[in-house]
């Protein structure tokens, strides 16, 4: 049922249209939704949440829902990561995700000619052999039932081909991921 969900959402694409959106108070908004979602199914779960939103940002042309999208997708990715980290006992480790904003800069446009949003996690890092498949449908490191493979495909095709902007992603293994979302404006 997911899997045909996830299809279906992936092939259908963005019909939205885009609208001058508040991207700080969007990636917000997720942070906490994702946070909210995860504590109401385990209650045992926790992590340390930080911000640091770029306040001179002004609003952003994008199509709201779909950005809504990957940076909830991306943030619940973290929040899976810092988790199962959290599972193995680790003296001292505390679950840590940080979501940002700032202006970037993008080929072309020069600096300040974009926006990014980034989201970075403590968790257990992506090992250096699977890193160039996980924006592939259906590549998933999750156990059987727990993911589709399919929202890292369809966020990047949100923001390559919806909006034209780039995700990129760096991690070291046993440390952290980070992902970030460049948006011209």
């Amino acid at each position: 049922d997911a899997i045909v969900k996830g299809m279906l959402q992936h092939s259908r694409g963005g019909n939205g249209k885009k609208e001058p959106t508040d991207i700080n108070a969007l990636a917000d908004e997720y942070l906490r939704l994702a946070f909210h979602g995860l504590r109401a199914k385990d209650k045992s779960f926790n992590a340390t949440m930080k911000t640091g939103f770029d306040d001179s940002l002004g609003k952003v042309n994008i199509i709201p829902q779909d950005i809504g999208r990957v940076i909830l997708n991306l943030i619940t990715n973290a929040f899976y990561a810092v988790n199962e980290k959290a599972k193995q006992g680790i003296p001292g480790y505390q679950p840590t995700v940080e979501v940002g904003t700032r202006l970037a800069s993008l080929p072309g446009k020069g600096e300040g000619g974009a926006v990014s949003v980034s989201v970075k996690d403590n968790g257990a890092g992506i090992p250096p052999r699977i890193l160039d498949k996980i924006f592939q449908p259906f590549f998933t490191t999750k156990p059987a039932g727990q993911g589709t493979g399919l929202g890292l495909s369809m966020s990047y095709d949100i923001i390559t081909k919806g909006h034209g902007g780039e995700l990129l992603v760096e991690s070291r293994e046993g440390e952290y991921t980070l992902f970030t979302i460049i948006l011209p404006l």
